[in-house]
């Protein structure tokens, strides 16, 4: 575990932690390059020394850091700082859907379909983007204060995919697709089935298949049926219900193929809650056993002594005798019935009998050739030319062709696919790349390998309707029947640079995502006429067309060539006017937001972007929040703000405190809470328990001193949760002289 002061490739200094799952911690941390709040994701001791985990965690977030969308939570940054490697994400302040469930109980059915809506838009961006999450869990979708819905954790999600189920994989064991608990190989479906375990868990407050060990809960999504939702919420709507079931279908062929599907529905579902549009197919059990009334058994003797076609006519006289009204005719018996009508005559026993010693001796027959074939033993000239290692012949191969080609296992016997397998288990994947899917679908069965398409890109190299890429790549040694993954081409397609000029880098970055540029390079040059950490300019220029892959060079101000560093002071319970002036005379530029507090006068300035004592260049943009309520209402962001601590100018008592309202924060949970003071003294964060307890009433009071000369300092909030204290708020505060 990080301690608060900890500072990461130098930039992110941690504040404190804000939770922790199987394989990483999360932190609180700042940004001193861009003076914001992060959250930075840490991978725990005990995988570092992983390898191959190390290199699929760093693969997976930078393909996770190409995604953006409103539904995704965004990731900035990825890196290793002295064998701590980390994820730099942004901070979402919040609460995670599975301590909103826990907090709800259930949610109603609405509220739950919306979420569900949310979650499926930001999976089909990264379905899209040819990334699979494999996680997807309530710990892993965050409701934010302002109600957007946001998935997380796509890095480790996918590096994590290969692992075994342990003790560390409970929380998500109970969320995992039936193929994903059995090892095998998983897609954008799998993802579906987890959102349909989660979308139960939304309407009912409890997951589907549960147990005492992992293992137990991997077979119940193997091989048990789920129990209804309605039964315990009879109010659910049908269509919301069998959209539920059509997500978790074991086989992953009945379940929604797409999240645009599963969209859709939810949609319809909010029109028509108890329409039967759902395409569910039925699961029917046609080798369960079936008994037999004494009705039909009377049927039976009837058709036997009749003589009604033989055992062909037996069978389709019981299927076709339950909807019939029974016949009143005198009961006759044969010798094949006997009297009670429960079992078969001893002839026929005994022909069964017999004939089962026949067939059993006919297929050790068949074991013993086959096997004897692989070992060699029955080889012929033919197969001696072909050399060691041959295939003893094409009749042994375990693989067909489907209608569309795919390679499927063949129902053979254990012997026969024994003997193909000992012989050919290894191929060598083909070049598909740059054929069409009809040839790569000929060239892969040859080889004894299936194709999937997992989407679409575009590209300059390769036409419309040819591959652009595979999974494995050409040349790898694979079992046979593995399956290759491919990209189609839509052909070239432009995109039109957006402007992002004089906007911040994040911002920036996130805008050239949305609009599909995820090859972005940061240069840095001095600028007298644009704010420090803003964009200058791209390159292309915005307005022109380019290829998704082409670079795009974001210029950043880094404030004026000659720019002198100042340190900023503390401007909190000023009024505008005068801290505009006393920033501005520094060189800062000063941006103005609203807020709302009842401690201060009106146009005084609540909090600033930047803390005192911070050294920045000239030129660096200070944002000052102004109490103002009649401005605060109209802007959004505005609206999120706490009740600030009153502020008044610096004198030179020796006594340094505060005196603060705390509103209550939305995730708070009504549990045991600690407060923490946090101020940097000579460069040192120093952290003090002002007060704890098993529970907090809001608004809340605190009164508090603090160190000495230091005016500013925040106030933060940890609630305990499972054990552990979990950071849920931090209030900026100042602090005054006084007697």
């Amino acid at each position: 575990m990080l301690k608060s002061g900890t500072v990461l490739g130098e930039r992110y200094e941690i504040v404190g932690r804000v939770g922790s799952g199987g394989m990483a911690d999360v932190y609180k941390a700042t940004d001193h390059k861009l003076n914001r709040y992060v959250a930075v994701k840490v991978m725990k001791p005990e995988f570092r020394e992983d390898g191959t985990f190390i290199s699929k965690f760093r693969r997976e977030a930078q393909a996770a850091a190409g995604l953006a969308n409103p539904n995704i939570v965004n990731v900035f940054d990825v890196g290793e700082d002295q064998g701590n490697y980390y994820i730099v994400m942004e901070l979402v302040e919040g609460i995670t859907l599975k301590d909103y469930i826990g907090k709800k109980g259930k949610l109603s059915v609405r509220e739950a379909t919306s979420i569900a809506i949310q979650v499926c838009m930001g999976l089909a961006a990264a379905h899209s983007s040819g990334i699979v999450h494999r996680d997807v869990k309530p710990q892993n979708i965050i409701i934010s204060t302002d109600g957007k819905v946001k998935v997380t954790d796509f890095g480790i999600a996918r590096a994590a995919s290969s692992n075994t189920i342990s003790a560390n994989a409970m929380g998500s064991v109970h969320y995992s697709s039936p193929e994903q608990v059995r090892g095998g190989y998983s897609d954008s479906r799998s993802d579906i089935y987890s959102l349909g375990i989660t979308l139960y868990e939304m309407v009912t407050g409890r997951v589907p298949f549960d147990g005492e060990t992992t293992v137990a809960i991997a077979i119940k999504h193997l091989q048990d049926a789920m129990e209804p939702p309605s039964k315990y919420t009879p109010e659910l709507p049908h269509a919301l219900e069998q959209i539920i079931y059509k997500c978790t279908q074991k086989s992953v062929d009945r379940r929604y193929q797409t999240m645009d599907d599963v969209i859709a529905d939810l949609k319809h579902s909010l029109v028509e809650p108890d329409g039967d549009f759902v395409n569910l197919s039925s699961m029917v059990n046609h080798s369960a056993t079936v008994a037999i009334t004494d009705d039909e058994r009377e049927k039976l003797r009837k058709i036997k002594k009749n003589g009604p076609g033989g055992a062909k006519g037996t069978a389709s006289a019981i299927k076709t005798m339950r909807p019939e009204e029974p016949e009143d005719e005198p009961e006759e018996e044969t010798d094949d019935i006997d009297d009670g009508g429960e079992g078969i005559s001893s002839k026929l026993e005994k022909a069964m009998t017999i004939g089962g010693f026949v067939i059993g001796a006919i297929i050790i027959c068949v074991l013993i050739y086959f096997i004897g074939r692989a070992a060699g033993l029955f080889g012929t000239g033919k197969q001696s030319s072909q050399g060691q290692g041959a295939s003893p012949t094409a009749a042994v191969e375990n693989t067909s062709s489907t209608a569309s080609g795919t390679a499927v296992e063949a129902t053979a016997t254990p012997a026969i696919t024994a003997a193909a397998d000992a012989d050919g288990a290894k191929v060598t994947v083909p070049q598909i790349v740059g054929l069409t899917e009809e040839a790569a679908q000929a060239k892969a069965n040859e080889a004894g390998l299936g194709i999937k398409k997992a989407g679409e890109e575009g590209s300059e190299q390769y036409p419309a309707g040819q591959i652009t890429r595979q999974e494995p790549a050409a040349n790898e040694t694979v079992d046979r029947n593995s399956t290759i993954t491919f990209y189609v081409s839509k052909g070239s397609v432009k995109t039109t640079i957006p402007d992002v000029s004089n906007m911040s880098l994040a911002d920036a970055q996130a805008a050239l995502a949305a609009a599909g540029f995820t090859n972005i390079t940061v240069e840095n040059v001095a600028s007298s006429d644009v704010a420090t950490g803003n964009v200058i300019s791209v390159n292309p220029a915005a307005g022109q067309e380019a290829d998704p892959d082409t670079q795009i060079t974001i210029t950043v101000s880094n404030g004026p060539d000659d720019a002198k560093q100042v340190t900023v002071e503390s401007w909190g319970g000023l009024d505008q006017e005068t801290a505009t002036r006393l920033a501005e005379e520094l060189g800062l530029v000063v941006k103005i937001e609203y807020g709302t507090s009842t401690r201060l006068n009106e146009g005084d300035v609540i909090s600033q972007s930047i803390s005192s004592g911070t050294e920045v260049a000239q030129g660096t943009e200070i944002v000052f929040t102004i109490n103002d309520p009649s401005k605060a209402s109209t802007e959004s962001e505005s609206s999120t703000q706490t009740e600030e601590t009153s502020a008044q100018p610096v004198n030179t008592m020796s006594s340094w405190s505060t005196s603060s309202m705390l509103g209550e924060p939305s995730n708070y949970m009504g549990g045991a809470y600690r407060l923490v003071l946090q101020q940097t003294v000579d460069g040192d964060l120093v952290e003090s328990v002002i007060a704890e307890g098993s529970s907090i009433e809001f608004p809340y009071q605190v009164t508090c001193n603090g160190a000495e000369g230091v005016s500013d300092g925040n106030i933060v909030m940890y609630e305990l949760s499972d054990g552990e204290y979990q950071l849920r708020v931090s209030w900026p505060v100042v602090f005054t002289a006084g007697s």
